[in-house]
């Protein structure tokens, strides 16, 4: 079983209450003398008290189209990538040339050579060290991503690998774009990134951390429009519809019920539920679904409040809080889950 060694995240530096972000969405996306009710319904609604930002605030109204929001996050990735790539194998007890195995995922941004490329001299990585960019995976990104490292030490299990993601979402918010999607993205996420170090089964050396037991991905067949980007001039443009929760509540149950029944497991001998903070009503649509007890999810609810969605780095930073904070009996069976375009959802099985 792959061992995860250390967990880590960092945050953008610009850090601002959602009241004054809330202001600046309303001065660039709402038309002149638009009433903002809706928008600060919206926002509100989103229970997020902070976020953090790539850039300051007054700033955002200069990016006009995809070429200077990408021109951003190509600078701006790897420095914070770095950050949470060194932190973790700090963490983890080894050092940038023991990594045989770096994935980066992210949707906020593209670039080539690739983010993680871009790192590989700037962490004193190896020069032979493998490299897998992901795109396109969304929220799912972290879920999907540690479930590939998995994969990849399964049939490899004398080496390291690292996962990196991050998301720099605020550079993807539309200006003049007043629709409830837009509305809805600009109040529910922020900037951050996070990193995974995991060994092999046969890795000697690093912390001791739990395990990755087995992963499970499905795909929802005629979902496609329920969340994702559509790729304009101007950027991403959102792509959110409200049935997401409704597609929650229609599968997730049979999914975790039988990926756990291959284990002889049931829902309720999970002793800790690490789940993709996706806003308020897909939190309360996973915790009917999955009939939860009272306080399964409060480290992701806290999350969502302190910094809120982070896209595909958010499951890692509630996995990271979850251990240093919360960290359930050793040998006791776990569960991270994400869910994100596809529309699909990823989870993984975890052994404390």
């Amino acid at each position: 079983m792959t061992r995860i060694a250390a967990v880590r995240g960092a945050l953008a530096a610009h850090r601002h209450t959602q009241s004054e972000i809330t202001d600046i969405v309303a001065r660039t996306c709402l038309p002149e003398g638009a009433d903002r009710r809706v928008l600060d319904r919206l926002h509100r609604g989103a229970k997020v008290r902070r976020r953090h930002m790539t850039l300051p605030l007054e700033r955002y109204a200069e990016l006009d189209g995809f070429g200077s929001a990408n021109d951003v996050f190509v600078d701006a990735a790897p420095a914070l990538g770095a950050t949470a790539v060194r932190d973790a194998l700090r963490a983890a007890g080894l050092a940038p040339a023991d990594v045989d195995l770096l994935i980066f995922t992210s949707v906020t941004g593209v670039a080539t050579p690739s983010v993680d490329a871009r790192l590989v001299g700037r962490l004193g990585l190896r020069p032979d060290v493998k490299r897998l960019p992901l795109f396109g995976l969304g929220c799912a990104g972290g879920a999907a991503g540690l479930a590939r490292m998995h994969d990849y030490l399964l049939g490899r299990p004398d080496d390291v690998a690292v996962l990196l993601s991050v998301e720099l979402c605020s550079l993807t918010f539309q200006r003049d774009d007043a629709s409830l999607a837009n509305l809805v993205a600009t109040g529910l996420f922020g900037d951050g990134a996070a990193a995974v170090v995991a060994c092999g089964a046969d890795r000697s050396g690093g912390r001791a951390g739990p395990t990755v037991v087995d992963t499970r991905s499905h795909l929802y067949p005629d979902t496609g429009r329920v969340m994702g980007w559509d790729v304009r001039d101007s950027g991403f443009r959102v792509v959110l519809d409200p049935r997401v929760p409704e597609v929650v509540r229609a599968h997730l149950a049979d999914d975790v019920e039988g990926f756990l029944g291959d284990h002889g497991l049931k829902p309720k001998d999970v002793t800790a539920w690490v789940c993709h903070p996706g806003g308020p009503k897909v939190l309360h649509a996973v915790t009917e679904a999955l009939d939860l007890p009272g306080g399964a999810l409060d480290v992701t609810w806290r999350h969502l409040a302190d910094v809120g969605n982070l896209s595909s780095s958010s499951v890692l930073h509630v996995l990271r809080d979850t251990l240093a904070e919360r960290r359930p009996p050793p040998g006791t069976p776990g569960v991270l889950l994400a869910m994100g375009p596809g529309f699909a959802c990823e989870l993984v099985l975890l052994s404390w």
